[in-house]
């Protein structure tokens, strides 16, 4: 048992949905606990491409994802919510008044839950060419930590999603060289992004796949990249190759806690509220008809999770008040 308390509101994930949920509850002054398997905030924003660029939250034309899991870790902070970093949620139980958290370290109680872990566990798609693992932790990327590491090197990108041609972009002035190449024709990216791509210097292959990766068995020196319905074949010298393939999620434990699931996502209704009374879902984790996946959506998901999670644990609280109420009255 961590300790007694029972929290209005528990947020499970500290990604950046889950840390401006906290926010929110500590404006409608809702006491808050934070749970997170990760070792830092964040999410995958900060575990995975810190340096990237989001175009998708207004009022940044760009932003570092770091720096906006840092502001938004400040703003959640204003009302000093607990928080419990590695630690996993195993099941959850519930009582007449609340419920039970069980986690890999302890026991927390909550009188109702927010469930804000994206899109759960995730791990990579891999390159599938013979030889590919034994050049991980070499010049095989699957994440890029910090732009700076491929300064003026060449660099072979692999993908055709938002993830792949925002890399590409990004290190476009930092690269001597990169080339980009999909397996289809269509990027399946954001339009603007796409017209960046082919307005820019980074050399566009399409339609190719990897082939074989060429080196002494520590590094790659260079790749057999070959068309996909053809009989083209190129050999490209690299210094690092960075697969943007996407990532393989998992719910774990969570699939066994009673919640509707469609397609690997919580089905929630208007409330943001789940087929549990009490328990709620905002983000990636949580789908309904036409939610477009997007940062700014699950910004705008966990004022309406928080605002129905107060209005069940105090009837009597109105059920929206204008944010800079809110926050005179919270100071």
């Amino acid at each position: 048992m961590l300790n007694d308390r029972i929290y209005d509101i528990t947020v499970i994930g500290a990604g950046p949905v889950g840390l401006f949920t906290a926010f929110y509850a500590g404006m409608r002054e809702a006491s808050v606990n934070i749970i997170d398997s990760m070792p830092q905030v964040g999410g995958q924003l900060a575990a995975l491409y810190p340096d990237k660029y989001i175009y998708d939250v207004a009022g940044f034309p760009k932003v570092k994802a770091q720096e906006l899991v840092d502001h938004l870790h400040e703003q959640a902070k204003t009302f000093s919510p607990s928080i419990h970093l590695e630690q996993s949620v195993t099941d959850i139980s519930r009582h007449d008044e609340y419920f039970e958290i069980f986690t890999t370290q302890g026991t927390h109680y909550s009188k109702t839950i927010i469930i804000t872990a994206g899109a759960g566990a995730f791990q990579p798609r891999k390159l599938k060419t013979e030889q590919a693992d034994q050049y991980e932790g070499s010049n095989l990327h699957y994440f890029v930590q910090k732009l700076d590491q491929f300064k003026n090197r060449r660099i072979l990108l692999c993908g055709g999603g938002d993830s792949a041609i925002d890399w590409s972009l990004a290190l476009e002035p930092i690269a001597e060289q990169v080339t980009l190449i999909h397996r289809r024709d269509k990027f399946r990216a954001h339009e603007h992004s796409v017209t960046q791509l082919k307005n820019s210097s980074v050399n566009i292959m399409t339609p190719f796949e990897v082939g074989r990766l060429i080196g002494d068995g520590n590094r790659i020196e260079q790749v057999a990249i070959k068309e996909v319905k053809g009989e083209q074949l190129e050999l490209i010298d690299v210094d690092d190759v960075i697969v943007n393939y996407g990532f393989v999620t998992s719910l774990g434990p969570l699939k066994s806690w009673g919640l509707e699931l469609q397609k690997n996502s919580i089905f929630v209704n208007s409330k943001m509220e789940t087929n549990i009374s009490g328990i709620f879902a905002a983000g990636d984790i949580c789908t309904y008809e036409g939610k477009p996946k997007l940062i700014a959506t699950g910004f705008g998901e966990a004022p309406i999770a928080v605002n129905h999670a107060k209005s069940m644990i105090d009837p009597k609280a109105k059920l929206s008040i204008h944010s800079t109420h809110l926050f005179e009255k919270s100071k």
